[in-house]
């Protein structure tokens, strides 16, 4: 389930190198490609990804819980 990712810039004599350089991190943004190689940096096991998963979506969850009630003055 690899994905292709062919990114390709254009660079020509009127175009600096910064802007390229900054029109490349752009793409590979776009593509998911920075969170695609963190996410591979190193395995964790299915069980471990789905705890992580469940205690980030409490988190999200207390969050808006916080934001509702901090507004009712009852």
């Amino acid at each position: 389930m690899a994905k292709d990712y062919s990114i390709k810039i254009d660079i020509d004599e009127r175009l600096p190198a910064e802007r390229a350089l900054k029109k490349f991190k752009r793409f590979c943004e776009a593509y998911g490609v920075i969170r695609e190689y963190r996410k591979r940096q190193e395995y964790k096991k299915p069980s471990i990804r789905n705890k992580e998963k469940l205690a980030a979506a409490a988190k999200r969850r207390k969050k808006t819980a916080v934001k509702f009630n901090r507004g009712s003055k009852f």
